[in-house]
């Protein structure tokens, strides 16, 4: 991962909930719920944890579906978070260290997710870890070993008979953030997992938060999704009070971009989360929906090179962002500015509009059609874009996934730059309006119609969310996350936080029965908060 927002820094590790938190009232109310967790463990498990991992969930500002295209993205970290409590535990004097791991107890505060026990076992002829995954089904376990199996494979593949074998972890968790609601629980799932296999084998400290975020982002994708690694990014890397602008070509990289703040509260903009209620769960509605947006985004690719005259290789499946930079002759390895790259995107969103036909307008392609559009044989085009993931479609969209991959991709650095215009300080105060707000707003709104019209991954109620957030007085609302469900983000004045929820709870008809501390799990006010780390008990 390339130098920047603290990506070459090595991973916290903290001893005081002042270093994770950053004021009195959050601390306040997240100390019980540590103590909570530290006491839990020791009743199920004998003694006390050694350290907890923590990884926050996100909110993606703007820029969805654009990060396994290479674009950038605009996410924050948010304070709502997973906690694992870990401890080493004992292991079985018979095991051979060379054929399998010590074993792992991973249970969960929470009842509806039942108790895991397994251990990693080694081949004789290969010396490659074997830990199944089930990718057919969610499983809050799978989480933990996908982040136990890129543990392994990185740090425990040697082949020598004096091996060091992996320690035996007792895990327990808790969660604060709501899965499938797009705010990325699956993503700090698998990163405090991760932490936690790291830090009981005294492993945490040959990493960097750029190292993590790549582990992190190969362990997911062993649960059957294949992540961008923007969740994974903001998870680890983000800091406090600052959103991170995240790109991915020709290197991860991540620059902290402060959001507008302003001296009146009226322009002083606040971000409110809510759920809609309608899980979305990306594994096991990946073949329709997550993964074949993938495919439908690398064939868009491929199709609009050919008619660019972009050389591409016949085994290669390059993406948006790598069919621009071939387009506009960037050499390989050279980071395009952003306003170059914003030149670009308009110029090949333009051309996208001109090949509305080649691409397959409005009702996609078949599958023959697809084939045939991509200049490659039957056999060559399933071996490049079907062999490795599985999709479930009759007709494919690239004109539709094009266009919003490119306009979101713009949309990204539009918002960026009005970020760094609004929060340039002039006499010692920022300079954030009305006007910054609405422009801001605008984007938004745009980006979730784009969701909806052209990569469809809205749904009916997160399409009257956005609406209602609007009438209740949002500058701008969109969905966040994967979508088919899942949560909206919407940008409000501080000043007007509390009567908008009350008038989403009005209009929304499933908020209208929740009491007040219902509600308050499902629309929330949020700001940026800090990634990931280790918190390491006395």
């Amino acid at each position: 991962m390339s130098n920047g927002t603290d990506a070459h820094a090595p991973i916290p590790t903290v001893t005081s909930l002042d270093e994770i938190y950053d004021n009195v009232e959050t601390i306040s109310a997240q100390s019980g719920r540590w103590n909570n967790l530290i006491d839990e463990f020791e009743k199920r498990f004998g003694r006390k944890p050694t350290h907890i991992a923590r990884a926050p969930g996100r909110v993606n500002l703007i820029g969805e579906h654009i990060d396994y295209a290479l674009f950038g993205v605009l996410p924050a970290a948010i304070e709502r978070d997973i906690l694992i409590a870990v401890a080493p535990s004992g292991t079985s004097d018979s095991a051979d260290a060379t054929k399998s791991s010590g074993p792992i107890q991973a249970q969960n505060l929470d009842e509806r997710f039942q108790p895991h026990e397994f251990t990693a076992e080694r081949h004789d002829e290969t010396s490659e870890w074997h830990l199944p995954i089930d990718k057919t089904k969610l499983a809050w376990g799978s989480y933990v070993k996908a982040g136990y199996f890129g543990v392994l494979n990185r740090f425990f593949h040697h082949t020598s008979k004096e091996l060091e074998r992996p320690q035996g972890v007792d895990l327990l968790v808790t969660g604060s953030v709501p899965s499938g609601a797009g705010l990325s629980s699956s993503a700090a799932m698998v990163v405090a997992s991760t932490l936690s296999f790291l830090v009981i084998n005294d492993k945490l400290h040959e990493l960097t938060k750029g190292n993590l975020v790549e582990l992190t982002m190969e362990n997911e994708k062993r649960v059957g999704v294949n992540s961008g690694g923007m969740d994974q990014a903001a998870s680890v890397i983000s800091m406090t009070n600052e959103a991170l602008h995240v790109t991915f070509h020709p290197n991860l990289h991540a620059e902290a971009i402060a959001l507008p703040k302003s001296t009146s509260p009226d322009f002083n903009p606040v971000f409110v989360i809510a759920n809609s209620l309608v899980v979305s769960d990306k594994v096991v509605s990946a073949k329709t929906q997550y993964n074949l947006r993938v495919v439908e985004t690398l064939v868009a690719a491929r199709v609009l090179g050919r008619s660019l005259h972009v050389q591409i290789g016949p085994e290669e499946k390059p993406t948006l962002k790598e069919i621009l930079d071939r387009w506009l002759n960037v050499q390989h390895g050279t980071v395009l500015g952003p306003d170059d790259l914003k030149d670009g995107l308009i110029r090949l969103i333009r051309e996208t509009e001109s090949l509305k036909d080649t691409l397959g307008a409005d009702d996609g392609l078949t599958l023959e059609g697809l084939i045939h559009a991509s200049g490659l044989g039957p056999r060559e085009f399933r071996d490049v874009y079907l062999s490795w993931i599985e999709v479930d479609a009759t007709h494919f969209k690239l004109y539709k996934r094009a266009k919003h991959v490119l306009s979101e991709a713009l949309r990204v650095l539009q918002f960026r730059d009005i970020c760094i215009a609004s929060t340039q300080v002039a006499g010692g105060e920022s300079n954030a309006s009305a006007d910054t707000l609405e422009r801001l707003g605008t984007l938004m709104n745009e980006s979730h119609l784009s969701c909806a019209e052209l990569f469809e991954c809205s749904c009916p109620e997160l399409d009257e969310l956005t609406s209602v957030a609007r009438g209740a007085g949002a500058y701008g609302s969109r969905l966040t996350g994967a979508g088919w469900g899942g949560c909206t983000v919407s940008l409000v004045s501080e000043t007007n936080v509390d009567s908008f929820i009350q008038k989403l709870k009005e209009a929304y008809t499933p908020y209208r029965a929740m009491d007040d501390d219902q509600l308050r799990e499902v629309v929330f006010a949020t700001k940026p908060g800090g990634g990931a780390c280790v918190f390491k008990l006395d």
